[in-house]
């Protein structure tokens, strides 16, 4: 195994990640999510896990690097667990970030995924040692994902925005320019670590209704889905998100109607949200739900095509 970067703190020598190989991909994407700040209804790092389980299934994924938690992480805010196994081992397992080459054959390109806990402390530290390794991958396009709370209805489809932190780049990616200003986290100092470094970088974010916090939103992993999709022209597997997304839909709409108070400020925000919705937002719907229906049908018989 190879240490990346290190630097000397009195008579220790401190490495910042540990790297097991750099994979040979095909001109990669890194797509980063943590847990956290960014990660309403666990929407974002369940978009990190979903790829892991789908694409990267039968072995596909493989750990390819680890960044140490002892620099970045304060661990009476991020304490770690004590796990037990079937043997009654005890395990003791620290917060952190795990990096995965994750091979998409269906696809032109490769992925590299990043998923953990954001960090505690020493942020542009962290986003340095992460474009490090990206570099040393090739890696072409950095897609953070974040999911947050807003006002918006679970009855009606989960928004999610794509933007870029520098006016040229998004224009040439095709998403907005970020106006927010305010208080932010990781995701941000890495797309700013990326513009200073002329590395492509986009983030799409989800907004999840907030009168749902508290419980994981596949809904919400399934609209990241649809807009990774979309932002890559690119199809990947939905595995058994529709059906779950429909039951949490489900779940939340009896917990409403238990609810008098909540119920008529749901109506509200429906009401809201229908009636910004244009003709032209229609069409544009249901225009990417046409395109992405065929790419999946092109997918199903291009597999087809492949096993005959």
């Amino acid at each position: 195994m190879k240490s990346h970067s290190s630097w000397s703190v009195g008579y220790r020598k401190v490495s910042l990640m540990e790297i097991h190989m750099i994979p040979e991909l095909r001109n990669p994407i890194m797509v980063i999510a943590f847990g956290g700040w960014s990660d309403a209804g666990e929407a974002s790092t369940g978009l990190i896990s979903h790829l892991l389980n789908t694409i990267g299934s039968d072995e596909k994924a493989s750990l390819i690097a680890e960044i140490d938690s002892e620099e970045f992480y304060d661990f009476q805010v991020n304490r770690p667990l004590i796990l037990i196994s079937d043997s009654l081992i005890r395990n003791l397992t620290w917060p952190g970030v795990e990096i995965f080459a994750l091979p998409h054959p269906q696809g032109e390109r490769d992925f590299i995924v990043v998923r953990g806990v954001e960090p505690s402390m020493k942020w542009r530290a962290f986003a340095a040692e992460l474009l490090d390794f990206a570099d040393d991958c090739e890696v072409s396009l950095v897609i953070s994902i974040g999911s947050m709370l807003a006002d918006t209805p679970h009855s009606r489809e989960i928004p999610v925005s794509g933007t870029g932190a520098h006016p040229e780049i998004a224009a040439r990616l095709g998403v907005e320019v970020s106006r927010y200003e305010g208080p932010t986290g990781i995701l941000a100092v890495i797309q700013d670590a990326c513009v200073k470094r002329g590395v492509d970088a986009v983030a799409l974010w989800a907004a999840l209704p907030h009168y749902a916090n508290g419980t994981p939103s596949p809904k919400a992993i399934l609209a990241l889905l649809h807009g990774l999709e979309d932002f890559l022209d690119i199809t990947l597997p939905q595995g058994d998100l529709v059906t779950a997304a429909i039951e949490w839909e489900a779940n939340i709409s009896t917990l409403v109607a238990d609810d008098s108070d909540l119920a008529e400020y749901v109506v509200t925000l429906e009401e809201s949200k229908d009636s910004n919705i244009t003709a032209e937002d229609n069409g544009e719907a249901l225009a990417r739900e046409v395109e992405r229906f065929l790419r999946r049908q092109l997918n199903v018989e291009g597999d087809s095509e492949s096993q005959s």
